[in-house]
This record gives C-alpha cells, sequence and structure tokens, in this order.
C-alpha cells in the first residue's frame, strides 16, 4: 500500500505527471516488449496505472486491459481511455486467481513498504494464468526513503527481486536495467524484470 503523502503527491501533480507520461509512453520500448510477451488479444492488468498512458497502449495493440490506481485524479484520467476498465484500487485489492496474462506493475510497486512486497507478489502470482507474465519496474539501491516531492520510495537490486519474485511462485527469465529522470527531475537508475508465473 502506497501511504497517503505520497497519494497526495500524485494527486496534487496529477496533470503534471500525466504530461510527463504521455511523453514517456510513447517512447519506452519495454512497453512494446510486454505487448509481445502476452497472448494475442489476452487480457492483462495495469498495477498502478497512473493516468493511463501505457494500459492505452495495450488496448490499441488489442488486449483486454483492466487498470487499477489507488489516485482519483488519475482514475479519473484512465478512466477515459477507449479499451481500459479502469477502477480506484490499492495493491492489496488484487485478488483475482488464474485471471490475467500479463500484468504491468511499471515503478507502481516501489511505493509499497518494503515488508509488503512479497504480500503484493503472491497476490501477483495468483492473479496470473500458468505462463502469465509480469513486468515490475523498480528503482536501484538499498533501503527506503523519500524524494524532494515526498513522495515514499523502496529501492531495490536484481537479487533481491529475483529472490522475493521466486519466493512467491515466479521464474524471472529477463532483466533491463538504465538510469533516467522522473517527476522530480534527478537522474536514478532503475531496473525491469520480467517474470512468468
Amino acid at each position: 500500500m502506497s501511504d497517503e503523502r505520497t497519494l497526495a503527491v500524485y494527486e496534487s501533480c496529477s496533470e503534471d505527471y500525466a504530461a510527463m507520461m504521455e511523453r514517456e509512453a510513447r517512447r519506452d520500448p519495454m512497453i512494446d516488449r510486454f505487448i509481445a510477451a502476452c497472448a494475442k488479444g489476452g487480457r492483462v492488468l495495469d498495477l498502478g496505472c497512473g493516468a493511463g498512458h501505457y494500459a492505452r497502449r495495450m488496448a490499441q495493440a488489442g488486449l483486454q486491459v483492466d487498470a487499477i490506481d489507488a489516485t482519483p485524479a488519475m482514475i479519473d484520467m484512465a478512466a477515459r481511455l477507449p479499451g481500459v476498465a479502469a477502477r480506484l484500487g490499492r495493491f492489496e485489492d488484487l485478488c483475482e486467481r488464474d485471471l490475467y496474462d500479463g500484468i504491468w506493475a511499471y515503478f507502481s510497486l516501489l511505493h509499497a513498504p518494503r515488508a509488503s512486497l512479497p504480500d503484493h507478489l503472491g497476490r501477483i502470482a495468483e492473479a496470473l494464468r500458468p505462463g502469465g507474465v509480469l513486468f515490475m519496474g523498480m528503482k536501484r539501491g538499498a533501503g527506503g526513503a523519500r524524494d524532494e516531492l515526498d513522495r515514499y520510495y523502496e529501492y531495490y537490486e536484481r537479487d533481491e527481486l529475483e529472490a522475493l519474485l521466486t519466493s512467491a511462485g515466479l521464474t524471472p527469465d529477463a532483466h533491463w536495467t538504465g538510469k533516467s529522470a522522473g517527476l522530480a527531475g534527478h537522474p536514478q537508475g532503475w531496473i525491469v524484470v520480467q517474470a512468468h508465473a
């Protein structure tokens, strides 16, 4: 679960965040990799969808898209997108079983307390169909801290993430790393891990 201070930042900065994500989603190769890894026409979940820019790309590719976010302003934007079924919710509200061919948790779970991540990954594993794919993006580093905008983050490295995914019953099979600046404007390292149920 994201803390209330983090959610308040996204609520108050929703327009700026949406404008940034409009640019990011258009040029991000990860979404193409995710779409290619999912069954054609399959059902997918954008977990922590923000304003829905990636969910829109999924819908345009012919996937059946559910989207969840804990920020009302973000869901208001995502719910207006064609082909996207968006609802207000938190990570712990994920309770489906064997429903999704893919789950996109792209730089959303990094706001969850570290102690909660195993439970969230367990819910993801249960919600994926056998062979379903997870793409999870996180910031690299150690420990937890707030950024300049007052958002709380947990930082991870590959070994810890892969161990957590394996413990949840998922099989990590690819990863990518890089560095970029987000809403706060300071470049930071990131990692995206692909895993299968």
